[in-house]
């Protein structure tokens, strides 16, 4: 699984063979400029989901409900929900929390909408959770995690995404779990993986999560793109002749005759 969140980054990661695409509610972060993903609204949610439906029409496509889009109740779960398959593109819905969001979990599923859980940090919420840090590391939380990983299981989701636990909570859940872990900085046992895209092409530079590996620099390869374009823009080598249309000198002369005769 990787994220993507425009048309041309799902059509290549169809391409690439990449088995399901997240639209996921980092895009407020790393495509919108939002401090965090509690901004994202359902209208963004939707555009985006839209977008990469079309770039990759042949792949598994979830779509995350933004915060405070399910929170509410079962109800207006199952509605956002509903927008985000019939209005979005989603084959799957996203959200956040185990044994608290166990019911709204349900409710979409008996609705008919396939849904995958996420659980150990969870970023709409990281607040409560002391910030965008790993989570799991002592008995306590690391139970708590697991009786999460239960609730997601039992209440109907296909899958589940496990983000920032140690690698060997990670492992335990995933030998546990009925359904299959999709881990992002959750070690190598899981079933699956995910990242975010930014990160994978060395287009973010904010952030740099401990879990995020760069696979390429992107990012300096378009900047350098643009610097090279305004530097012949001002210069005057863009565009040259190669890269402009041509009428015949006859034509060419005739207009000009009859544009100083005017």
């Amino acid at each position: 699984m990787m994220t993507a969140y425009d048309y041309p980054t799902a059509r290549l990661a169809e391409e690439a063979g990449v088995d399901m695409i997240l639209v996921g509610d980092s895009l407020g972060m790393v495509v919108l400029g939002y401090a965090s993903t509690a901004p994202v609204t359902m209208e963004e949610m939707l555009h985006h989901g839209r977008a990469v439906a079309r770039g990759a029409p042949l792949t598994h496509v979830t779509v995350d409900l933004p915060f405070m889009a399910y929170q509410v109740s079962d109800e207006q779960a199952v509605a956002n929900a509903g927008r985000l398959v019939k209005e979005g593109g989603a084959d799957s819905v996203k959200l956040e929390g185990g044994l608290a969001m166990a019911g709204r979990i349900g409710a979409i599923v008996r609705a008919g909408i396939p849904v995958v859980g996420h659980i150990g940090l969870l970023p709409q919420t990281a607040a409560g959770q002391g910030g965008l840090k790993v989570q799991g590391r002592s008995i306590e939380r690391a139970r708590a995690i697991l009786a999460d990983a239960e609730a997601v299981a039992t209440a109907g989701a296909f899958a589940m995404v496990v983000e920032a636990v140690p690698a060997e909570l990670g492992s335990i859940i995933t030998e546990r779990a009925p359904i299959p872990t999709i881990g992002i900085g959750a070690g190598p046992d899981c079933d699956g993986q995910v990242l975010v895209s930014t990160d994978v092409l060395g287009l973010e530079d904010r952030l740099s999560p401990k879990f995020a590996k760069r696979y390429a620099e992107v990012g300096s390869i378009i900047r350098d793109a643009f610097a090279t374009y305004v530097r012949e823009v001002r210069s005057g080598a863009f565009p040259d002749e190669t890269h402009a249309y041509a009428m015949k000198p006859e034509t060419a002369e005739a207009l000009r005759r009859a544009s100083t005769e005017g």
